[in-house]
């Protein structure tokens, strides 16, 4: 009789174990990143308006969040010069982020680069610009 019980708790224990297994099969382990898709306001690509500053600038991430979060890195220079007016980088692990280039020199265009890079896959980057002027 002992024998018999002891066997059919072998026998749940086994069954739990094999359960076990089965549910964690079907999650996910993760698979590779998505590619960073990205929204900046003003849009990329835009020349805006001459207008009075200061200026605002809001970087929208629209794919998923990596898992890390990503680094947002923004470069003003005046265009067609290497010469660095405005700079900052962030990290962030929001989708949402806003940012204030502030005293910009009157009548110059200035040229502003934004670049997105995943903290958990360093190839995986965004790229933009867009360009407006203080008046």
């Amino acid at each position: 009789m002992m024998r018999r019980i002891a066997g059919h708790c072998w026998m749940a224990i086994l069954t739990l174990a094999i359960l076990s297994l089965c549910v964690s099969c079907g999650k996910s382990s993760g698979g590779p990143e998505a590619n960073l898709a990205v929204t900046l306001n003003p849009a990329a690509g835009s020349t805006q308006p001459p207008a009075v500053g200061p200026f605002s600038l809001n970087v929208k991430i629209t794919s998923g969040m990596p898992s890390k979060g990503v680094t947002i890195a923004i470069v003003a220079t005046p265009d067609g010069s290497n010469t660095t007016y405005f700079t900052t980088s962030v990290n962030s692990t929001k989708a949402s982020n806003d940012f204030t280039i502030a005293n910009s020199p009157v009548g110059e265009t200035l040229l502003v680069k934004v670049t997105v890079t995943s903290l958990s896959t360093a190839t995986n980057t965004w790229t933009g610009s867009y360009r407006y002027s203080a008046k």
